[in-house]
């Protein structure tokens, strides 16, 4: 496609150009958008029709919507601000230099201006921070025939139109109605009368992360956002839940990682950005694990007296780090979801002691046959290497599961509870409880 579009351009077929691209989508649009050379695309873009413009450009990504703002003339930044959602705005709004900022703001309505102005006042990650003021209210002593008439005439500029919210004089949220509700309804039926009233809401300054779980737990296509009175002030849709589901999923396994978190795509970042985002956590990884040279160190006799010991330190390491690794991945996923709280901490680590009991025992027999029979070591040493191996996978799975409960209770996030750190904590346990039991079984002083 990246290619018909190059040849039809260079060919200067520019209704041709216009018709295939105006039958694309707008995200497939913006794709092919992002492997062309920059300077296609201010023509190519002008070529769009406005609405279709206007949805592509929501779709790029910040360097190319700030490369082409700055070639826009006034009357196009007018016509692609027109276009655009409030939300949308703001998202754009958040990401861009200050001049071009203000450029954008003096090209907005009055109305979106103040719109903006009052959404970017909210806590970033907060509910009200990515929810939009354009949805269709409705009032209680409507009838269904007033509610359509209503619809009809300010739905054109709303985000979305299937579900509308019923509200008071002061803006109070009393109870909302589908339009398949109203379409299966008698004209002359009172909105009171088929309104659903016990609804479910989120107020603007909780967790962006909490109301886009409420998507994924009820199944909404958009979800009411009030303030502290219950006054409606703005609606979530199901595709800006769906961005932020990425966003923190994203978030999350960078941190899983020990990296610290980016806005930005692998390929946008430059390589001294890339530098500053994982050297602060190697440093750290690093200088915590002097502490296992230290144990080893401390430990010395025994490797003089056993140098057979040194053969398996990396297996019991290894061991160790995977398990804490499979059991603070599996929490930290179930924290995400909502499915875990603290008040389980207990019931998680009974479980897990003796999944770890099982685990435990099943490896150290396969690896108690495996030093008989292969390694060819006697039994005190094969009893060192497998008591140490239950041990380490037990206290290894403990930590993994309770570390990122303590940190979600302590207000952290629980992702950077996860693989380095954990590994980290589990290599210096089972090196201290592998030569406890060399000493106490070998006898080594």
């Amino acid at each position: 496609m990246t290619e018909e579009l190059l040849s039809l351009f260079e060919q200067k077929k520019y209704h041709q150009l216009k018709e295939l691209l105006s039958h694309m989508e707008p995200a497939d649009i913006a794709i092919i958008f992002a492997d062309l050379p920059e300077r296609y695309l201010p023509l190519l873009f002008r070529l769009l029709p406005k609405e279709l413009a206007a949805e592509v450009f929501v779709e790029l990504d910040s360097e190319m919507q700030e490369n082409l703002i700055t070639g826009f003339s006034d009357s196009e930044l007018k016509e692609v601000v027109d276009e655009l959602y409030v939300d949308d705005a703001v998202d754009i709004i958040e990401e861009m230099p200050a001049n071009v900022v203000k450029r954008i703001l003096r090209h907005a309505d009055p109305v979106m201006r103040k719109d903006i102005n009052q959404m970017l006042r909210y806590p970033n990650d907060s509910a009200g921070s990515i929810m939009t003021t354009e949805f269709v209210d409705l009032k209680k002593d409507m009838t269904v025939a007033d509610a359509f008439t209503h619809i009809r005439r300010t739905g054109m500029d709303k985000e979305t139109i299937y579900t509308c919210y019923v509200i008071d004089n002061n803006r109070i949220l009393e109870g909302l109605v589908s339009v398949k509700d109203l379409l299966l309804s008698d004209y002359s039926c009172l909105i009171r009368d088929i309104m659903e009233t016990d609804i479910i809401y989120i107020n603007t300054m909780e967790d962006q992360e909490e109301a886009a779980r409420q998507f994924d737990k009820y199944d909404f296509l958009a979800l009411p956002v009030v303030d502290n009175e219950r006054r409606l002030v703005g609606i979530i849709t199901v595709d800006d839940a769906i961005d932020v589901i990425q966003e923190e999923a994203t978030e999350d396994i960078e941190k899983m990682a020990a990296i610290t978190p980016s806005d930005k795509p692998y390929l946008k970042t430059g390589v001294l950005e890339t530098y500053r985002q994982r050297i602060p956590w190697l440093l750290l990884l690093m200088i915590s694990a002097t502490f296992t040279g230290s144990i080893i160190q401390h430990y010395e006799d025994a490797f003089l007296a056993y140098s057979v010991l040194n053969a398996f330190i990396p297996m019991l390491m290894d061991t160790g780090g995977n398990s804490g690794s499979q059991s603070s991945v599996t929490l930290i996923r179930g924290l995400s979801l909502g499915d875990i709280r603290f008040r389980d901490i207990f019931k998680i680590i009974f479980k897990e002691m003796r999944v770890a009991l099982a685990c435990g025992i099943t490896l150290a027999a396969a690896n108690f046959v495996k030093l008989l029979v292969i390694d060819r070591v006697g039994l005190s040493i094969a009893a060192v290497v497998c008591s140490t191996l239950v041990c380490t996978v037990i206290f290894a799975m403990i930590v993994g599961c309770s570390l990122p409960v303590l940190a979600k209770k302590l207000g952290l996030d629980p992702a950077v509870m996860a693989s380095p750190f954990i590994t980290t904590i589990v290599d210096a346990a089972s090196l201290m409880i592998y030569f406890k039991f060399a000493t106490t079984i070998l006898h080594i002083t």
